[in-house]
């Protein structure tokens, strides 16, 4: 069983991410994006945190840690992908401003058919082999067809059929969940995620990225004067990132083969695995701190439409 999953893993990943988009597209009307493009300010200090501060808060702590080639470039790849679906869920509950989160899941998610292959490139090109050259055309090609085009599809689907909907990208999400959760079975039924292998220090590092990436990221728009439920829209887009995508391309750029080892493609799907649940926990602590912080916004402020 466990070498049917190493032999199909891209396609695991694939599948995965395309229910993940459609289902997020499934919620989505231009009309939701209306506030947003009236008020840009808070969008552009989200975007230019996520495109910018992101792979520079990473960049540091590569030069600061001594890490595994692995755990350094899972790391990278997280910093390179942009928020998920899970991000607006959590701002809807955090009483956030969910149009906003939505339309930077949006806009990183289109952005990140160029920026992902640069900030890998710029990166990781260290920790590779010398012969191995960074396929961004590839990357590129893959994040528009199972990123984009399911959104895009999610979004049409939503316009001719509105009342179906719902129970639609419902299913599609906990269908990307299910796939998630046999990915996690899988790697560890085939040996290739081992804890005491991967190091409490490669781990503390990791958890520790996160949490300067959350504290970061409620700060910076604070000090911009970015609102309240703008930060909380920012706040956890920034940190619950679409690890979605992150498994997608660790499949693509190290593809497991059955019967051979490979423990660099092993660290990169742990880190990702890792940050990805660990930004889960956190993004539970954001909701509760953040529902406290907006205790005085109205509940039609957090509506899903922005409105």
């Amino acid at each position: 069983m466990f070498e049917f999953y190493i032999q199909y893993e891209y396609w695991f990943a694939a599948t995965q991410l395309a229910l993940a988009m459609f289902g997020m597209g499934a919620t989505l009307r231009v009309r939701d994006f209306a506030a947003v493009v009236r008020n840009p300010w808070p969008i552009a200090v989200g975007t230019v945190l996520q495109i910018i501060g992101v792979p520079l808060l990473a960049l540091l702590f590569l030069a600061i840690f001594p890490l595994d080639p692995g755990v350094a470039i899972g790391l990278a790849l997280c910093a390179a992908i942009p928020g998920g679906t899970m991000s607006n869920v959590f701002t809807f509950l955090g009483r956030g401003h969910v149009a906003l989160s939505i339309a930077l899941t949006g806009v990183t998610t289109v952005a990140c058919l160029v920026t992902t292959p640069i900030v890998l490139g710029l990166l990781i090109a260290q920790h590779m082999p010398v012969e191995f050259t960074m396929p961004a055309g590839q990357v590129a090609i893959e994040i528009a067809l199972i990123l984009l085009l399911p959104l895009t599809l999610g979004m049409a689907f939503l316009a001719a059929l509105p009342d179906l909907a719902p129970r639609v990208s419902k299913v599609s999400i906990r269908g990307s969940l299910f796939i998630i959760l046999l990915i996690v079975i899988g790697a560890m039924g085939s040996g290739r995620v081992d804890l005491e292998k991967f190091g409490l220090f490669n781990l503390g590092v990791v958890l520790l990225f996160l949490f300067f990436l959350a504290a970061a990221s409620w700060l910076i728009p604070w000090l911009a004067r970015v609102r309240r439920p703008d930060n909380t829209a920012i706040n956890i887009e920034v940190t619950v990132r679409n690890g979605n995508l992150g498994l997608l391309i660790k499949a693509s750029l190290f593809p497991a083969l059955a019967g051979v080892a490979d423990p660099v493609g092993d660290n990169v799907l742990f880190t990702v695995l890792i940050y990805g649940g660990a930004a889960l926990l956190v993004g539970f602590g954001q909701i509760y701190l953040h529902r406290y912080l907006n205790r005085d916004i109205p509940l039609s402020y957090a509506d899903v439409t922005g409105r």
